[in-house]
């Protein structure tokens, strides 16, 4: 799989909860690493949103095999992002 940030798209006026998770996320995205800056997103997520306003999730999958996203969040994932990954 290719190196990627996963970011948080969070619903208007909601942060992250204590534990980096919380209701407030309403979709779970990818975007490529920077390459000057390897734990930043690139500006366009793989299914073409800006990353800007996304909150960095700071989730790597512990082993092969695992979800790209926090398995928690599973509802919440982008199918345009993990169609987009896919691909690569």
């Amino acid at each position: 799989m290719a190196a990627i940030v996963v970011l948080f798209e969070l619903a208007p006026d909601q942060a992250l909860g204590p534990e980096g998770v919380g209701p407030g996320v309403v979709a779970v995205h990818a975007a490529g690493q920077d390459p000057d800056v390897p734990e930043d997103p690139q500006a366009r997520t793989l299914c073409g949103l800006d990353t800007a306003p996304m909150e960095h999730a700071h989730y790597r999958p512990a082993r092969p095999g695992e979800p790209w996203y926090p398995p928690e969040l599973e509802q919440q994932r982008c199918r345009l992002c993990e169609a987009a990954l896919h691909r690569l």
